[in-house]
């Protein structure tokens, strides 16, 4: 596990990006500090993103909605999935993270778009403060620089669809 963010993207997409964040309602102050930091860290990333946010009642319905953004007529560049599961005595949360999983990635793969998935599966409160709330570890902050990191990275290789090699590289040195 990581302890500190990757750093802050230095370039943006040269066209307008549309993003949308589909965050859970359950556990609502952990959500909501993820949507907020999300947006915020958005904001000073990508400044001229048109950003969609919907909330759904919990964690289990976040693919739904991301299959029905992606299935409809102007479709986001990337979605940002934001949710946390807390454990609990049975096996509920981990079948639930499960599915969740599968279904983002199966969608990703199926629409051929980034879906930075942030549905947390942490241990108690503690943990999903530090995820959520803390300067440190902060999952919001962390989705968004994945996002921009995707849409720049789905940009370059659509432009390179005919061309013979990829190049695009975040890293100099590769």
């Amino acid at each position: 596990m990581s302890t500190a963010l990757p750093a802050r993207p230095r370039s943006a997409p040269t066209n307008k990006t549309h993003i949308a964040i589909v965050a859970s309602i359950y556990n609502e102050q952990y959500t909501n500090a993820l949507v907020q930091n999300t947006k915020e860290e958005l904001a000073l990333i990508l400044p001229n993103t048109q950003l969609d946010v919907a909330r759904v009642p919990g964690a289990f319905e976040i693919p739904v909605a991301c299959e029905l953004l992606l299935s409809g007529s102007n479709p986001p560049d990337a979605i940002i999935a934001l949710g946390v599961i807390i454990q609990g005595q049975t096996k509920h949360a981990g079948m639930v993270a499960e599915a969740v999983t599968s279904s983002l990635l199966s969608m990703a793969v199926r629409h051929k778009k980034p879906i930075i998935h942030e549905v947390l599966l942490v241990e108690d409160e503690k943990q999903a403060y530090a995820r959520c709330m803390a300067a440190n570890l902060n999952r919001g902050r962390e989705a968004a620089r994945s996002a921009h990191t995707m849409v720049e990275l789905f940009q370059v290789m659509n432009q390179e669809k005919t061309k013979k090699h990829l190049t695009f590289s975040k890293n100099k040195n590769v």
